[in-house]
């Protein structure tokens, strides 16, 4: 059985402020200024209106200089008196009310929690507040945009999704953990990992690898690639989490250490990794503290199958929605590189896709052994 190692650090800064202690925390006074904004508006006999920032495509811009996604300057206003935002209004008053009240006791739960606390029968009506996590998630978004302040700034957390072992000891909320021995699961990447609840204490590491999948990632762990080659292997099951993509952005701008995506080759493995490196849409507004703009691409590319001799029947053929995709991302300013362009377009026209379980028709490990390696040893990135 695996050792894990475990310390207390009694002096590990706290993840949050408690109430009556060192004050209201910055997203505190930000809940309470729109609050005060809105009595204003009351008391002046106006229409109370909150105004959101618009989380979509046509509000935000890619910055060359910086290589990130940046929301825009477009807001919608959401009224009281309108019909069409009553509703609305009610629950965005009444979520960051019930934030504000867990900012002041200084705990922390999940967004499945903020749901069922919120919900609730309106007195003297049959009108429930939130019928469903549906209608409260978004307000969540929308309160992380007005307010700008990350989810996890106003205490809640999603369930964690993702994991990361390699030569590296961290401090986890006053525990030492030592990562290289974390057994076949690995330390589980939490939600929320500012530098209030994770510290990096050592490590040996010289570079990231960020793996799309949690199978994939198995394979590398198992086969101690980690250990052979000093790196931090870490997976998000997919389209990486918050609490990932956060970690990965830490570890490589605090710690000095290059970051790898390794993906499928489709249109939906390039979009995970332009997440990665520019930031998404629904958060640009942190794309700065999210992002990490010197991500690499190492794979898998359309190129492989050719250069590493990959069969045709463990191709998968591109669908109609495929390939609508990989021409909305073309079209994206943050692919217009023509590296990209050559590279979605080949793909496009060989008309099939490849997933990462493919190099496996080589051998098991091939994939740690030597496609990565070698595509490592010989630069074959994209950036």
């Amino acid at each position: 059985m695996a050792k894990r190692t475990t310390k207390k650090h009694a002096k590990a800064t706290a993840p949050r402020k408690a109430a009556g202690g060192d004050g209201p925390s910055e997203t505190s006074k930000r809940i309470v200024a729109l609050s005060e904004q809105i009595i204003g508006q009351i008391e002046a006999a106006e229409n109370p209106a909150i105004e959101i920032p618009v989380r979509s495509l046509s509000n935000v811009a890619f910055n060359k200089r910086k290589r990130i996604i940046e929301m825009g300057d477009g807001k919608a206003t959401r009224q009281f008196f309108d019909l069409g935002n009553a509703r609305r209004f009610m629950q965005t008053i009444l979520m960051s009310s019930e934030l504000l009240r867990l900012q002041g006791q200084g705990k922390t739960t999940s967004i499945r929690d903020m749901f069922y606390h919120c919900k609730h029968t309106i007195e003297g009506t049959r009108e429930e507040t939130f019928n469903d996590q549906d209608e409260s998630d978004p307000i969540i978004e929308d309160l992380e945009v007005t307010l700008r302040s990350l989810r996890e700034e106003l205490h809640v957390f999603a369930n964690p999704d993702g994991a990361m072992v390699g030569p590296m000891t961290i401090i986890d909320t006053g525990d030492e953990i030592d990562l290289s021995h974390m057994g076949s699961g690995g330390w589980a990447v939490p939600s929320i990992v500012e530098p209030g609840v994770i510290q990096f204490l050592k490590h040996k590491a010289k570079y990231i690898l960020l793996i799309e999948k949690g199978a994939v990632w198995m394979r590398f762990n198992e086969d101690r690639y980690w250990q052979k080659h000093n790196c931090m292997l870490i997976h998000g099951r997919g389209q990486p989490p918050r609490g990932v993509r956060r970690l990965c952005h830490r570890m490589a701008n605090e710690l000095d250490l290059p970051l790898y995506v390794l993906v499928d080759n489709d249109p939906w493995g390039y979009y995970i990794y332009s997440v990665v490196k520019q930031g998404s849409i629904n958060l640009a507004f942190e794309s700065s503290r999210m992002a990490v703009p010197k991500a690499r691409f190492i794979g898998m590319s359309s190129y492989d199958a050719a250069e590493f001799d990959i069969s045709p029947s463990v191709s998968i053929r591109l669908n109609d929605k495929d390939i609508a995709r990989a021409k909305e991302i073309m079209a994206y300013p943050w692919f217009a590189d023509r590296r990209w362009q050559r590279e979605i377009k080949h793909m496009l026209k060989l008309g099939v896709k490849l997933e990462l379980e493919a190099l496996s028709s080589k051998e098991f490990s091939f994939i740690a052994d030597t496609y990565l390696p070698q595509k490592l040893k010989n630069r074959k990135w994209l950036e």
